[in-house]
């Protein structure tokens, strides 16, 4: 983070301004949002599933309203609550999805390209397989068998999403460590009688996990709008669970044909905020922290006048 912010304090001469500004607007469009997950308690009205309060119960379907700035839905349900309490349930299931994927992906990658021989064959082999299908198709078959398991949680989700994503971090982790291995410090390191665990800690692994925080946001864009279509479809999490998005704009489907246009906007609204500002700082980490896209701009060169000597003057 301290690298972030020092290449954003250069001069535009130094790197492309764009790119900072790509990553300065997705970081605050993604800190906005995480605020709001943290302090939903606080921030919100009222409570993702409360219909009700002191015995009176909400408009069905109101209007927005100084009471209602959101309006509510057909359930009763506040919507401004229910998208700020919606932003909790998406950074959870991303956070989770994400972890997972690093605690399994990286090792499995490292280990893999580092070895080699029939282990590697077989991880690349299914791990091929798995990336071959469609990701939100292979999405849905793992929340149908992981929902009889942990029912429509934000775990089970987590871990539909994590089966997804693993093979895109097992087969960066596993290229990078295939080049890197060959590489003279490891031959090094070698030679001085350095154990394979002591090469793959201390020498690799800081080296083939560069590129993935930048996998790691854009996949968390990826990941936000997969929930969506999974609670669209009614294969996340329910209203009664969490808030969830997707399954909010399900219900609006409903509401669309009657003039009822509040319940599904905002809803809409903070998905594509919120994948934006995840696709902006990863694009914009992208473009700032690697190497072979960064360009910089080179100042032109101003030849000072020539003073004209006596002799030349003569």
């Amino acid at each position: 983070m301290r690298g972030v912010l020092k290449l954003l304090a250069k001069p535009f001469t130094d790197t492309v301004g764009l790119a900072r500004w790509m990553l300065v607007i997705g970081v605050v469009i993604t800190a906005a949002f995480i605020v709001c997950a943290v302090f939903a308690p606080w921030l919100a009205p009222y409570g993702f599933a409360q219909s009700a309060v002191d015995g009176t119960r909400f408009p069905k379907a109101g209007a927005p309203s100084g009471e209602h700035w959101f309006g509510t839905d057909r359930l009763f349900f506040d919507v401004l609550s229910r998208v700020i309490w919606g932003a909790r349930t998406a950074i959870e299931v991303v956070i989770l999805s994400i972890l997972f994927c690093v605690v399994i992906g990286v090792p499995l990658g490292l280990v893999s390209g580092y070895f080699g021989g029939w282990p590697d064959r077989i991880l690349v082999l299914v791990m091929d397989a798995i990336f071959a299908f469609p990701s939100f198709l292979l999405a849905i078959v793992f929340s149908f068998l992981l929902t009889g398991l942990f029912g429509g949680s934000v775990l089970a989700v987590a871990l539909s999403l994590t089966a997804i994503y693993i093979p895109q971090y097992f087969r960066v982790v596993r290229n990078t460590t295939v080049s890197a291995k060959e590489a003279t410090y490891v031959e090094a390191a070698r030679a001085i009688g350095a154990s394979d665990g002591v090469i793959m800690r201390r020498y690799l692994f800081g080296n083939v996990v560069q590129s993935v925080p930048v996998l790691a946001t854009l996949n968390a864009a990826d990941a936000i709008l997969t929930l969506a279509g999974l609670g669209f479809l009614g294969l996340g999490i329910q209203s009664t669970d969490a808030a969830e998005w997707g399954h909010d704009l399900n219900r609006a489907l409903a509401d669309a044909g009657a003039g009822i246009w509040w319940t599904g906007l905002y809803p809409g609204l903070a998905i594509v905020l919120l994948v934006t500002g995840l696709t902006l700082v990863g694009e914009g980490l992208n473009e700032t922290l690697n190497p072979t896209l960064r360009r910089r701009r080179l100042l032109p060169v101003v030849m000072p006048a020539r003073e004209s000597t006596t002799e030349e003057a003569r």
